[in-house]
């Protein structure tokens, strides 16, 4: 049953990096453009973005990487508890703002299909290790690849394979937290 779904899965993956140029937040995101420069045209990326250039990790994500970004839409902070986000932005909450931030990127230019085959290999689950240091835990769900955090956190990805000139972007539905 489970090579059966991860077939599946990788032939929807599959058909999800033959997508020139996808549309993110109304955006087109173009392989030739680095993370950050893809991800401040998207509009369901603002608060992202915002808490990116707050923790000063614009330079980071502008480098050469590689890097794989799982990134969270608006809508997906709007989930966190009142007041969260504001909180983190604050000069002094940085270090956390940062501890979050990096928990969302994986060293490495990491396709869905690579996830995928991870998966395969390991029973089912992929993990990988963040920039912070934590792990990310990954497994096919009922609306496609899901990604749990350290707390028991799920978040969907929405969005997969968005190829940049220095990693991937993989869009999710929510927020994860070291």
């Amino acid at each position: 049953m489970i090579a059966l779904s991860l077939a599946a899965s990788g032939a929807a993956i599959a058909a999800t990096h033959a997508v020139k140029d996808p549309m993110v937040g109304g955006a087109a995101m173009y392989p030739t453009k680095n993370i950050i420069q893809n991800a401040v045209n998207s509009k369901d990326h603002t608060t992202l973005v915002a808490a990116v250039k707050a923790a000063d990790l614009v330079d980071t994500l502008s480098g050469p990487g590689p890097f794989t970004v799982f990134a969270p839409t608006n809508a997906a902070f709007a989930k966190l508890p009142a007041g969260t986000v504001d909180t983190l932005l604050k000069p002094e909450n940085k270090a956390t703002l940062t501890s979050v931030l990096t928990y969302h990127v994986v060293p490495g230019r990491i396709s869905a299909q690579d996830i995928a085959a991870n998966a395969k290999a390991h029973g089912g689950t992929a993990t990988y290790t963040t920039v912070q240091g934590g792990t990310l835990t990954f497994a096919k769900g009922a609306k496609g690849w899901t990604v749990t955090d350290a707390k028991g956190n799920k978040a969907n990805i929405t969005i997969a394979n968005v190829f940049q000139s220095n990693g991937v972007i993989h869009v999710i539905d929510g927020v994860l937290l070291p």
